[in-house]
This record gives structure tokens, C-alpha cells and sequence, in this order.
């Protein structure tokens, strides 16, 4: 029987990835990056709160555009990745903070921005750490969030987090849009924009990122055999595993 924390869960999946969280393809690009690099655009003198940094790749994109990053993980091997990789790339405005999001050791009010992506669904406590997010960014500040989507089917939902989390047990939920709308404005947010994407992921990728168990591993692809014709599609599921997931995109404003 396993005795270890949340805390120690999450930072033994991602403490022996961070290389891994680094190089990885996914993470390293896309629309919904680029987007938090276009909201940050424009704004020299801003601070920006990296939520849930892993590999830093938001830090790393919206660094050039303003004054300062602060990325923030409960990892410490994520975090000296990424002290270490933004010294390589020159980028002597990003700092590192270690902490869980439910927490943030930040002033109210101390942020122009707050991105976060592809971390909220690893939160222990969802609304707190959005409470959090909104306590520490200014009046008419923004935030943008990015995370998978889950379609809100009962079963397409099912299938997703099954997956999620034999792959990765510190998964815990992935929100429909439905779910975060609401748990944005009860933190305090004022909803901006929602953009949705689709994105494919390399199932041989996807599990060597986590470098998932082979029996969990068979066991994801067993049900991906199983599931129903509507999951498959919905998915897209392809004969070596690989299959697609919604993500979307958050533009919040702090009233």
C-alpha cells in the first residue's frame, strides 16, 4: 500500500521527467503558446506569474516580451530545468518559485499577468488554486489558461480521464468548459475570450513522457480497443495508440 503525500506523488512523476518536459515537442509549441505570447506583446514593464511552469516553456516564449517571469512549480527538478535553460537561452528575467498553486508565497496584486498551461487539471484543490491566481493579479490585470477540455459526455469523459490517469496517477481531473466558466467567475475572473483546439498526441511520445508502466500502458490501449465507435471517433483513435484531445484556451480579466 502506498503511503506517499500528493505532493511527493507529483514530484516523483515529473521531478525524473523534467529533460523529458523540456524536449518535449508538444509542450515546446503551438497556437495556444503563441497566443500567451501575443496577449503578453506589448507590454515591456509587466510581471508574469508562469503557474505550474513544468518544462517552461511559456516562460521561455513570453520572457523576451515584458519585464519579468516568475516561473512556478511544485517540482524542484523541474525548476532547476528551467533556471538552467533560461540561463542557456539568455533570458536573465526569469525567476523560479517553488510551491504548490493552492498556496501562492506572492502579494495580492502582484502580477500584470497570470498564464498557465497544461497544469491545472495536476491541482489537488481545482477552485483554490484559481482563487489563488486571481488574489495575486492586479486590478485589470489578465490571465490566460490553458488546459485539456474534457467533451462533457459521460462517456467520452470516462474514457479521457481513464487514460489520463493510468498513464499519470498524479492526474486529476480535466474540466469540461462548462466546469471552468464557473469555477472562474466564482474565483473572481470576468471571462474574455475561449478559444478551443485540438490536439493530436504520438501515443509512443505520450507515454515514454511519463515513461508510464507497460502494464498500464497495454491496459490504456486495450481500452482504447474497447470503447465504443463514438469514443473512437470522437478521439480520433489510430491503430498505434495515438489519438486527439480538446484543449482550450482562457482569457480572463481580474475586475
Amino acid at each position: 500500500m502506498s503511503g506517499k503525500t500528493y505532493e511527493s506523488l507529483v514530484t516523483d512523476q515529473f521531478g525524473s521527467r523534467a529533460e523529458a518536459y523540456l524536449a518535449s515537442v508538444v509542450h515546446a509549441q503551438g497556437e495556444d503558446l503563441q497566443a500567451l505570447v501575443d496577449m503578453a506583446r506589448g507590454h515591456p514593464a509587466a510581471r508574469v506569474l508562469d503557474l505550474g511552469c513544468g518544462g517552461g516553456h511559456v516562460s521561455y516564449a513570453v520572457a523576451p516580451e515584458v519585464a519579468e517571469v516568475t516561473a512556478y512549480d511544485l517540482s524542484a527538478e523541474m525548476l532547476t530545468v528551467v533556471a538552467k535553460e533560461a540561463a542557456r537561452r539568455g533570458l536573465g528575467n526569469v525567476v523560479t518559485r517553488r510551491g504548490p498553486a493552492e498556496t501562492l508565497p506572492f502579494e495580492a496584486a502582484s502580477f500584470d499577468f497570470v498564464f498557465c498551461r497544461m497544469s491545472a487539471h495536476h491541482w489537488r484543490d481545482f477552485e483554490a488554486g484559481l482563487r489563488e491566481a486571481a488574489r495575486v493579479l492586479r486590478p485589470g490585470g489578465r490571465a490566460g489558461f490553458v488546459d485539456v477540455i474534457s467533451p462533457g459526455v459521460p462517456v467520452l469523459d470516462t474514457f479521457l480521464q481513464a487514460a489520463e490517469i493510468l498513464r499519470d496517477p498524479s492526474h486529476v481531473r480535466n474540466r469540461s468548459r462548462a466546469e471552468w466558466e464557473a469555477a472562474t467567475a466564482d474565483a473572481g475572473f470576468v471571462a474574455s475570450v475561449a478559444r478551443s483546439y485540438r490536439l493530436r498526441l504520438d501515443y509512443a511520445a505520450w507515454v515514454e513522457r511519463m515513461r508510464t508502466p507497460k502494464l498500464c500502458a497495454d491496459a490504456i490501449r486495450a481500452l482504447q480497443a474497447a470503447m465504443s465507435g463514438a469514443v473512437r471517433r470522437h478521439f480520433a483513435i489510430e491503430a498505434d495508440g495515438s489519438f486527439t484531445i480538446d484543449t482550450a484556451l482562457f482569457v480572463l480579466e481580474r475586475s
